[in-house]
């Protein structure tokens, strides 16, 4: 199920002016409690991202990551994301752990923590030797 989008720019506004902003290095977060009972998610990228391609990748990413950690029968927020600089050059793991540290400085429940919920992309992939190449440190060839 995907979220309810934040669509017109005074919504946008109410949230940025009343809201409570939190800060890490790939995103901001703004939330405001609302009387509803949906939750509602907003989407930036503005021109400091860069051009129009790494401004999509930034909301892609930003969306990835949000339905893997935002449950959708929180209550009623208004949440928006905002996408920073280095949000394009980032894996999307990386995006994904910064909205789960935001969610937590926030308040807010993480689906990707609840029991029986499948583990969130908050690792880098494992490195597959190739015949050949050096053991990591630490290893030995010796029994």
């Amino acid at each position: 199920m995907r979220y309810r989008p934040l669509r017109h720019n005074s919504e946008f506004g109410r949230v940025y002016a009343r809201g409570k902003a939190y800060v890490d290095h790939a995103l901001v977060l703004y939330v405001l409690k609302t009387r509803s009972k949906q939750t509602r998610v907003g989407l930036t990228a503005t021109k400091k991202v860069g051009c129009a391609v790494r401004r999509n990748r930034a909301r892609r990413v930003m969306k990835a990551a949000i339905d893997e950690h935002l449950d959708y029968n929180i209550g009623g927020y208004n949440l928006i994301f905002v996408a920073r600089a280095a949000t394009p050059g980032l894996k999307s793991w990386q995006v994904s752990r910064a909205v789960a540290r935001l969610f937590r400085a926030a308040g807010l429940p993480d689906k990707a923590l609840a029991p029986g919920a499948p583990a969130p992309a908050s690792r880098p992939p494992r490195r597959k030797e190739t015949p050949g190449s050096a053991p990591a440190a630490g290893e030995t060839d010796a029994p």
